[in-house]
């Protein structure tokens, strides 16, 4: 475990884990990322730490974590401690569903780290889908069909489609029978998502968020993939270039002092 306040966090608003939650990571990603994802809040997550804990050494780890990051998995954050103190502490947050950078940038800018429920209830979005059944008989689910298609119908909701209208989007021009109601809610919900709401006007200023390479902090449009510019390759300073010219510029120069003080050379 990190030190206490420090480590892994939990992004909010992750479906459930499923065997091919990662397929669409290379292996190594994919291996890395399911261990991470096993990992309690408050875990250490650094290259040094995984490294111990996988078949993997440190060098190898930090590429994935960076691919990890790209891939929409992971951000880099520096926050208050929230303890009343002027500390900052250093944690990663990470979420098996891969998020866009716009939604990453949204989050960063609500506020407060979202705090568990001790007590559960049950969502709108459950809410939603469990009236499925009474706006069609032909899309009724069951309570784990509910359970397992809530993230999904969560995300509308969060993106500003209220119960009302998510639920008449899925009985909107249903055919004449359905075969698999939870299959096909599932089809309609991924198919016609609806797209992100624009992004609040500014920041909040409570979080900062590092580039995943190199923990340099910075906003997080700048951050694309969670990367900055130079970690990406698309800024890569040209220090010997610079040098170059400036040595040379150098020589030149004296070379023209040294032809000015010569017998017979003009001062």
């Amino acid at each position: 475990m990190a030190s206490p306040g420090y480590g892994k966090r939990s992004a909010p608003g992750q479906a459930p884990h499923d065997p091919h939650t990662f397929a669409h990571l290379p292996a190594r990603e994919a291996y890395i990322a399911s261990h991470i994802d096993r990992l309690p809040d408050g875990a250490a997550m650094d290259a040094k730490t995984l490294a111990k804990e996988l078949p993997y050494g440190q060098q190898a780890v930090r590429t994935a974590l960076n691919n990890l990051s790209e891939a929409g998995h992971l951000r880099r954050v520096r926050e208050p401690a929230g303890d009343g103190t002027t500390q900052w502490v250093f944690r990663t947050y990470f979420s098996r569903t891969a998020r866009s950078d716009a939604w990453w940038e949204r989050w960063l800018n609500e506020g407060d780290e979202p705090q568990p429920d001790a007590t559960p209830q049950r969502s709108p979005a459950y809410d939603a889908l469990a009236t499925l059944g009474l706006a069609d008989p032909r899309l009724a689910l069951s309570a784990r069909e509910c359970a397992d298609l809530e993230p999904l119908a969560a995300e509308w909701l969060a993106r500003g489609i209220p119960p009302a209208q998510l639920i008449a989007t899925l009985t909107a021009g249903l055919p004449s029978s359905v075969h698999s109601p939870a299959a096909f809610t599932r089809r309609r919900l991924r198919e016609k998502m609806p797209p992100e709401p624009p992004l609040p006007p500014a920041p909040s200023g409570r979080r900062i968020m590092e580039c995943t390479s190199c923990r340099t902090p910075g906003r997080p449009e700048a951050l694309s993939g969670g990367l900055c510019r130079v970690c990406r390759g698309v800024d890569v300073p040209d220090d010997a270039g610079v040098n170059a010219r400036h040595q040379a510029a150098v020589r030149n120069h004296a070379a023209r002092v040294r032809a000015g003080i010569r017998p017979g050379g003009r001062a």
